[in-house]
């Protein structure tokens, strides 16, 4: 009689990786009082279905890089969709799930209204732990994210916006102002805004200290 939850939690579960997605959805509905609502890979479509299901928790991938396979869901990533859900949808809690747990990743995705935060390395009862406390209003951090947290809490620097971000993964890949701004559908003066702010924020002078700054603070890894 204990292990019967008095509500069941509806998840709908965001991931790019169809395998990834599977054992996600074996594991959480082989938990007492879990029930998985729906599953996709792509940010865009993750938006409509929280809206369409209204799950309890909403299991986010960050780096949803292939964006399904489509041009409008490869601009929007976990940050983004966990922004536009968390603004949009009331009721629905964002608990992200992903192999990154470095302090920029951290920071945004709370930032940007995510209640939960679990590494996909961790235990099974860490993911199921952060799922029922953002069901319950509460907030779920894996151990490495509160510590990412509370280390950042004195000397973090200013959060970068995702659209400053998107600018520096361009300038690491070599992109001349011209071709961000055509890649961004900007005019090429709001790109050059965007790195005088960017090089503020970060203390950098250049570009190759702008992208090397970013890999040091965990804002861009680099081969994958």
């Amino acid at each position: 009689m204990n292990n019967v939850p008095a509500h069941t939690v509806r998840i709908l579960i965001v991931d790019d990786h169809a395998v990834v997605r599977a054992g996600l959805r074996a594991l959480l509905e082989g938990e007492p009082g879990f029930e998985v609502v729906d599953e996709t890979g792509d940010g865009e479509q993750a938006v409509l279905l929280a809206g369409m299901h209204l799950p309890d928790v909403v299991l986010m991938d960050l780096r949803l890089t292939d964006g399904g396979g489509t041009a409008s869901g490869a601009e929007v990533g976990g940050i983004t969709a966990t922004r536009r859900i968390t603004a949009t949808v009331p009721g629905v809690n964002v608990v992200v799930l992903t192999s990154y747990g470095n302090k920029g990743d951290v920071v945004r995705a709370m930032a940007a209204g995510a209640r939960g935060y679990v590494l996909k390395a961790g235990p099974p009862e860490e993911l199921f732990r952060a799922v029922r406390a953002a069901a319950a209003g509460g907030m779920g951090l894996a151990p490495e994210a509160t510590a990412q947290l509370l280390g950042g809490a004195t000397g973090a620097g200013p959060v970068l916006s995702e659209r400053e971000l998107e600018v520096i993964r361009f300038l690491a890949q070599g992109h001349s102002n011209r071709a961000i701004a055509a890649a961004l559908h900007l005019a090429e003066a709001t790109v050059k805004t965007h790195l005088v702010r960017i090089y503020r924020k970060l203390g950098t002078e250049n570009r190759a200290s702008t992208v090397s700054e970013a890999v040091r603070r965990g804002l861009l890894e680099i081969g994958g």
